[in-house]
């Protein structure tokens, strides 16, 4: 059994055996129920990120209450905790990315989360060095000390995907994955690695402050791969389709808006969920992704990119064999 597929069965346990509360803080019933004239809906974010924009924008810009919907937004720090909250009835809708499903399918969940939206198709993460590289190639990484990400998250799994295309194993780089997620940067300026590998606004950050330099996007090193996506429960599907099909409305709203928009009206329209970064700051960020194409463009999920994720996954070593693509995907809500 997979490290990850362990935390998130163990995750589960703790829930079911003494209660969501002690487990899982911030989150409101996800028993969808009419506010007003709007569905209560709890949405799950495995992480609060400029990465993902339209998302945003469709909650800034009231796409969801267009469409009926009165999102409740919880961040769950890591796909693990949103698939347990997801799981366990704490929301009714998850954003994480799509390997979280997977993992809880292979380990015979019953009621199994189906993926039925897509948001990013490129990795959202930089490669940050402690000077300026101006031609930097990969091979620069053989036997430097890199701060990576979780085993069996999508962030190391990427970032050793990328090593393999370029013909290096990864045991050929010192990555050490025992730092938080939201600590590598931090560590990074207090002087441990000689690379980290670090999501916005971190990498930004770091740049602004002199203590690293973005040398290179795994986005674009890695080239389209499914990232994060949306998966409900199949009850809640099979119960609720009118509010899947209202989330995926809006969410289509909120990417055609990144569409047609420049970054500078991106960055001002979701500027409220990030009041702690500056305008100046957010629209760097916002073209950074929108320059690398990060966010599709409709949210299909696509056959051949969950192929893909699933050949990362067993490349990783975290899955064993491939699972079908219809008991995890849906495309029925997009086609609509």
């Amino acid at each position: 059994m997979k490290k990850e597929k362990k935390l998130i069965a163990l995750l589960l346990c703790v829930v079911m055996l003494f209660g969501t509360a002690a487990v899982l803080t911030g989150c409101g019933s996800s028993e969808t129920a009419a506010t007003g004239d709007k569905t209560h809906v709890v949405l799950n974010e495995v992480a609060h990120s400029i990465f993902y924009a339209p998302m945003y924008v469709a909650i800034e810009e009231g796409y969801f209450e267009e469409e009926g919907l009165d999102v409740e937004l919880v961040t769950g720090y890591g796909a693990d905790k949103t698939m347990t909250a997801l799981l366990s009835g704490e929301a009714d809708i998850g954003f994480m990315g799509a390997e979280a499903t997977i993992y809880s399918y292979a380990e015979g969940v019953e009621d199994s989360a189906m993926n039925f939206a897509q948001l990013t198709q490129r990795a959202g993460n930089f490669l940050v060095a402690r000077e300026p590289i101006d031609d930097f190639s990969w091979d620069m990484l053989k036997g430097k000390d890199v701060l990576g990400g979780r085993a069996g998250g999508m962030p190391e799994m990427v970032f050793e995907y990328i090593l393999s295309k370029n013909n290096i194993d990864k045991s050929e780089v010192n990555i050490d994955q025992s730092i938080d997620f939201g600590s590598t940067a931090a560590a990074f300026s207090g002087g441990q690695g000689e690379f980290t590998v670090e999501f916005e606004p971190h990498a930004t950050s770091l740049e602004l402050k002199g203590d690293g330099y973005v040398v290179a996007s795994l986005g674009e090193a890695s080239g389209y791969v499914p990232y994060t996506s949306f998966a409900a429960k199949k009850s809640y599907i099979e119960k609720n389709p009118e509010v899947i099909q209202a989330f995926t409305n809006a969410l289509q709203k909120g990417m055609d808006y990144c569409a047609g928009h420049s970054s500078k009206e991106i960055a001002k329209a979701i500027s409220p969920q990030f009041a702690e970064t500056d305008m100046e700051t957010l629209e760097i960020i916002v073209e950074r992704y929108a320059a690398q194409d990060t966010w599709k463009t409709d949210p299909a999920f696509e056959k051949e990119a969950f192929d893909l994720l699933q050949n990362i996954l067993m490349d990783a070593g975290e899955l064993d064999a491939a699972l079908p693509y219809e008991e995890l995907v849906t495309t029925e809500f997009v086609k609509k």
